[in-house]
């Protein structure tokens, strides 16, 4: 795996840490997979200034030349989808096939979205305005653009459930619109996306406009937020954490980009296909080991399908493999820490003290190693509950029962978040409808799959701001008038 100490990657050098090392850990062995660089306070601040002088040139770079460089740092990534994979599987404990198809190729298909993204238009034209003669000037008509420039320099904040896609999401398109940026990676498996600054320098990305520097402590990414040389902020991350960047943003004025936690409502109706709902559900045990911010960890059950409905989540979840994620037939993974297992197992505990029913789960296999819990499922919960209110970030299920429609929309507005809630029902009209109802930043209709064109984000605590698709383009992007007489 990774013998040798990580460096940062700082104005286009690899830099050694003034901090020293710590050990990244797999979560599935809890054994050494390398050592990742402690930056110090002046690092980031020097990350930050690196991107500062970089911006000038970068953002005057051709559309054509940006889109040559993402296409070709996605070539890189397909490249070497093998050993990247496998880091990445060692770092965040994903399952093998998860690692390959959702970490890295996720990565490589949003650097060649964005590559596409570079090109796209920036120009819209606006009607002309007739306006009168008066103190501004004479009579005529004034024509104008709104363009779309970079904002400058973009602070990445990422997430540890998918180092890979996630530091990609960001990148990419902050890079495709002509920014450039500094990636604070989790300190859970910051490998995964030196690695993405190695493929990017391949690419030819110039000096400076990618760094990356990593830390143990909040210290190194409270310095980059931190840091005048930055003008934006995107972040991935708990609400908790989102609150303080967001308290440095409002202050010095920097455009936040935030996509924080969610509690996810699955609503069943008595007339859903209970297979498909089961099987949406269930990736809530499996996905990331319920370490997904989409999760529909909330499942509120139309009281005609309520017990079924519970018989078939429980059935499942005793059907998952927990174990290895090396294993090909391992469907659940470890946690990302022993203190998030602590957290998840304070979570599980907790719910039977409030009194719901654990159904299955919520136990640690018979295993010598590796930060592992059953899917739990509890039933006979109610929207008090916080179970049902806070979010686990783990593989545990809530079921709740209700008998109307404005019950099931009083449930599932019931918490702070509002990410993304799912509805299951024979009768799309009414999905359709009750969808306006819901506030959350996205509603699923009979699936949980996703469209990576549409906006992405949340209401609520849930985060500030939309990307993925073009929607990402806007967001790292400020808007500027042209006008001139017609």
């Amino acid at each position: 795996m990774e013998r040798r100490p990580q460096r940062l990657f700082i104005g286009g050098e690899w830099v050694e840490p003034d901090g020293g090392h710590y050990e990244v850990v797999d979560p599935a062995t809890e054994e050494s997979v390398g050592l990742a660089p402690e930056a110090s306070r002046a690092q980031a601040f020097e990350a930050a200034r690196a991107a500062r002088t970089a911006f000038d040139a970068w953002s005057r770079t051709e559309p054509e030349e940006r889109a040559r460089i993402l296409r070709a740092a996605a070539g890189v990534i397909a490249a070497n989808a093998g050993p990247y994979a496998d880091l990445a599987r060692a770092e965040s404990g994903a399952t093998a096939a998860t690692a390959r198809a959702l970490h890295i190729g996720v990565a490589a298909a949003r650097f060649r979205r964005y590559a596409k993204g570079a090109l796209e238009p920036v120009e819209q034209p606006l009607p002309p305005q007739l306006t009168p003669a008066g103190p501004l000037g004479r009579a005529g008509v004034v024509g104008s653009l709104a363009v779309r420039r970079p904002v400058g320099v973009v602070a990445c904040v990422t997430s540890y459930n998918n180092p890979w896609a996630n530091a990609a999401g960001k990148v990419a398109p902050a890079l495709a619109m002509g920014n450039t940026v500094v990636v604070k990676p989790a300190p859970q498996d910051p490998l995964s996306v030196y690695r993405m600054a190695e493929a990017l320098a391949e690419a030819g990305v110039p000096p400076g406009v990618v760094n990356v520097v990593s830390g143990s402590s909040p210290a190194v990414g409270e310095a980059v937020v931190g840091s005048p040389d930055v003008d934006m902020v995107s972040f991935t991350g708990s609400t908790a954490v989102g609150r303080r960047i967001a308290e440095v943003c409002g202050r010095d004025l920097k455009r936040p980009l935030m996509e924080l936690g969610g509690k996810g409502a699955a609503l069943v109706f008595d007339d859903a296909d209970l297979g498909a709902a089961t099987l949406g559900i269930g990736t809530t045990f499996s996905f990331a080991s319920g370490q997904i911010c989409t999760a529909p960890t909330r499942v509120l059950a139309q009281r005609g399908v309520y017990e079924e409905l519970i018989a078939r989540l429980a059935a499942h979840a005793s059907r998952l493999k927990v174990g290895h994620p090396a294993d090909p037939d391992t469907v659940v993974g470890p946690l990302i820490s022993a203190a998030h297992r602590d957290r998840v197992e304070s979570f599980i505990a907790l719910g039977r003290e409030e009194g719901a029913r654990l159904v299955t789960g919520g136990v640690r296999p018979d295993s010598p190693r590796g930060f592992h819990v059953a899917p739990a499922l509890f039933a006979d919960c109610d929207g008090g509950m916080r179970i049902v209110r806070e979010e686990i970030f783990g593989p545990v299920v809530a079921v709740l029962p209700f008998d109307t429609e404005d019950e099931a929309v009083a449930l599932a507005n019931g918490t702070d978040y509002g990410l993304i809630d799912y509805i299951f029902s024979a009768d799309v009209p009414r999905a359709f409808r009750l969808a306006s109802r819901l506030r959350t930043g996205g509603v699923a209709v009979n699936t949980v799959a996703r469209n990576l064109e549409a906006p992405f984000g949340g209401f609520k605590h849930s985060g500030l701001g939309r990307d993925c698709g073009s929607f990402a383009l806007h967001a790292y992007s400020e808007l500027q008038s042209l006008t001139w007489p017609g």
